[in-house]
């Protein structure tokens, strides 16, 4: 107006250039939209609050979150996660919520060249809400979905960044050190192992226990049980994991030479050991089987079905444990360590994205063991999804154990802890359906 001087102007006009300046940053942003895939971790929601907080403290706008991954995504289901995630108290109990707060599938996209459809689907659903960066939380199948819908993207000349999140139990995916999940899932191993040797120990004639721990072709998680053996426990007497060939009659012989020393022993199985002709051990028995979408059996049975051997063939005192989603629940008993961690890759995700990277994941990089020290970098997807990480032969000995090398690799991923927020007794979680 001519009413202003020349300084009243120039203010004037560089507050017209600051706003314009916010509303062109947050329509050049666009939308985020993450979602959670496969098994779930006791941690796998604090990756999920460190997208979520990260994006919108870099100017988001809006946060949405796929109900049931990508599964959900194509029957247009989804959360605008603002809505849900108000303050920075609900930021800590999402952290501690254990399970996918926004639920999972066991979804497989199929090949592009199969069915174009589907993709172009997923993609006017991602145009409708305004989808700038697109972030999955997941492990190897989980990788699988970023590397189909980055490699369409790029076909179709979509600026859309799509970022993998890594996480699983498991503990195998490629190229990172290890992933979140398999540090609290360790931990609580570990510690239930000590507990179950205690009891296991009471009786003055020779029992044994056999535990069944997740792990289908890769025997991480059971070679944690090592870390139960310590100055104040005994530790487990045998371990088996899936990269060697299971050996019935060698294990029979093994329990049968402990037990003739009057010695009740523990021993922890891989739920997903096989014997010489490529079976599954709980396939020797009776069992019902559940194959889901990527072709994965459901694992389950193979204590049982030794433990029975032993009794009926020893002639000793048996008992089967099945941790089963214990292992992968157990929220009250995480790593400070892994929770951290598990956030830092959701944060680093979005970061990445944000400056341009896409059809990457966060890998964990480990750069010291003394103090114990990882930093995050972004890998290529295509050298990371279908590619299993294993436990190293040379970390397995010859007499049923593991080496000091892997429980050495594995201690750090399960120090210190975050406790619970208590009410009334019990810990308080986050829930999606609940307001």
């Amino acid at each position: 107006p001519p009413i202003l001087n020349w300084k009243s102007r120039g203010i004037l006009i560089h507050i017209f250039i600051i706003i314009y300046y916010f509303n062109w940053r947050t329509f050049m942003l666009g939308n985020v939209i993450v979602g959670q895939s496969g098994g779930p971790t006791s941690v796998i929601n604090s990756s999920l609050a460190g997208v979520f907080k990260t994006a919108k403290d870099r100017g988001a706008n809006k946060v949405y979150g796929m109900l049931h991954g990508i599964k959900g995504l194509l029957d247009k289901q989804y959360v605008d996660l603002s809505e849900k995630i108000k303050t920075d108290i609900d930021i800590d109990l999402l952290k501690r919520t254990p399970s996918s707060y926004l639920g999972s599938c066991r979804y497989k996209l199929p090949e592009i060249s199969d069915d174009r459809e589907t993709y172009e689907k997923i993609f006017e659903i991602l145009r409708e809400l305004n989808i700038s960066y697109f972030f999955y939380i997941g492990g190897n199948d989980s990788m699988d979905t970023i590397k189909k819908l980055s490699d369409y993207a790029l076909l179709i000349g979509s600026d859309i960044k799509f970022m993998g999140v890594p996480k699983t139990i498991d503990n195998d995916l490629a190229v990172t050190d290890h992933t979140p999940g398999f540090g609290s899932a360790a931990k609580f191993i570990a510690a239930t192992m000590k507990e179950i040797i205690r009891d296991g120990l009471v009786y003055d004639y020779p029992t044994v226990t056999i535990v069944e721990i997740m792990g289908r072709n890769a025997g991480w998680l059971t070679a944690a049980s090592a870390l139960a053996r310590g100055e104040d426990c005994e530790g487990v007497d045998l371990i088996y994991l899936p990269e060697k060939v299971f050996d019935i009659d060698h294990f029979l012989e093994r329990v049968k030479e402990i037990a003739s020393k009057g010695r009740s022993m523990v021993i922890a199985v891989s739920e997903g050991i096989k014997v010489m002709d490529g079976r599954y051990v709980f396939e020797l028995s009776e069992h019902v089987e559940f194959v889901d979408a990527f072709g994965h059996k459901q694992l389950a049975g193979s204590a049982k079905f030794l433990a029975n051997k032993v009794g009926s063939e020893l002639g000793i005192k048996t008992r089967a444990i099945e941790l089963s989603t214990l292992q992968r629940c157990a929220a009250h008993m995480t790593s400070r360590t892994d929770i951290t961690e598990a956030f830092n890759v959701g944060g680093a995700a979005v970061k990445a994205a944000f400056e341009g990277e896409t059809g990457k994941v966060v890998v964990l990089k480990r750069v010291s063991d003394d103090p114990y020290m990882c930093i995050t970098e972004t890998h290529d997807v295509h050298q990371i999804a279908n590619i299993e990480k294993k436990v190293p032969l040379e970390w397995i000995t010859e007499d049923d154990f593991v080496t000091e090398d892997l429980i050495h690799y594995i201690r750090p991923l399960i120090q210190a802890e975050l406790s619970p927020i208590m009410v009334d007794g019990l810990p308080r979680h986050l829930n999606v359906n609940m307001d």
